[in-house]
């Protein structure tokens, strides 16, 4: 799979007379935050097509995502990192991830001047799967009609995007970010169609944890979470096995944290994981984020978390391995 970043990288590859969008290209456009079971039945979609044509698949997404820049901290956390979501996208068999710069610019695009220069000069689409509450534009003029508008003039079609429900209700990463709030693990893993996993690179910390006999691995996160708290988790190495533990994320109160993190104990574990990269699932919440009095009283916590956590692995199945 390719990863194409921004509108001048596009333009490149657009003219290349041998390169990877020659032929055009079956494309969607969204966020595919989290690349849910509604994310996952779009790309199905997109496949199906793009087979049939003989050309690629690809998934357009944005970097911020829009919210993100128009409404800044306000903005919905989000499931997961840009990275994560690549390389979800990559098992899904997509063959390129255009990642196009959400900045002003982009914004001022008119709903006519998106589609001649992304769509038709840039990818050359000649087929486009979108939701038929798709908008786009600075003026607020692109939607589902205008695109089958302008594709029947210049060679494309549009077709919609197939909806998912579970529950009877769609599933969408809106309403999976109100399930991990509220910390039901078990469904947020129905709705993704996977686990809930975190995966970040391992940085140094304050160092408390070892001096409270709880060292942890500590993650920085890019944006805030879509769950706070403290669970039950797994942790794959980069050495492919599976550890369990206790984690915390979010903002860490009670030693006046700003940036959010993950931080990861990993039980019966010895060994140094700074600059690995740790895949972390979420399999059961514990209890909320809470700021302490002392040191001291987070240190009790945090050894009724340990022994909260083991009695649920004994009861639920560990998922460690190799050890």
């Amino acid at each position: 799979m390719r990863l194409i970043r921004g509108l001048t990288n596009l333009k490149h590859f657009a003219q290349q007379a041998d390169g990877p969008l020659a032929n055009g290209c079956v494309a969607t456009i969204g966020n595919f935050d989290g690349v849910h079971l509604g994310h996952q039945t779009i790309i199905d979609q997109v496949h199906e097509k793009a087979l049939e044509l003989g050309v690629p698949s690809v998934v357009m997404v944005f970097e911020p995502q829009p919210r993100e820049f128009f409404q800044g901290r306000e903005a919905p956390p989000r499931l997961t990192a840009f990275r994560q979501k690549f390389e979800a996208l990559l098992a899904s068999g997509i063959d390129i991830v255009l990642c196009l710069r959400f900045n002003e610019r982009f914004r001022s695009y008119s709903g006519m001047g998106f589609i001649e220069d992304v769509l038709i000069d840039g990818l050359g689409v000649r087929h486009l799967v979108v939701g038929d509450d798709f908008r786009f534009g600075c003026d607020r003029a692109g939607d589902f009609a205008l695109l089958r508008e302008v594709g029947e003039q210049r060679g494309f079609t549009v077709e919609n995007t197939r909806t998912v429900t579970v529950d009877g209700e769609r599933v969408s990463s809106t309403r999976i970010r109100k399930v991990l709030a509220e910390n039901r693990i078990e469904e947020a893993e129905a709705l993704l169609g996977h686990p809930y996993r975190i995966r970040g690179r391992v940085v140094y910390g304050r160092q408390l944890g070892r001096e409270i006999d709880a060292p942890t691995a500590n993650l920085l996160l890019p944006h805030m979470p879509a769950l706070q708290g403290v669970y039950v988790v797994s942790a794959t190495l980069a050495d492919g096995r599976v550890v369990d533990g206790v984690a915390n994320i979010g903002l860490r109160p009670t030693v006046d944290g700003k940036q959010p993190s993950l931080e990861v104990h990993l039980f019966d574990f010895a060994g140094t994981l700074y600059g690995q990269r740790l895949d972390v699932v979420f399999r059961h919440a514990l209890r909320d984020e809470v700021k302490f009095d002392s040191v001291d009283d987070l240190k009790q916590q945090i050894a009724r978390d340990f022994d909260d956590a083991r009695a649920w692995i004994a009861n639920h199945g560990s998922s460690a391995t190799g050890h």
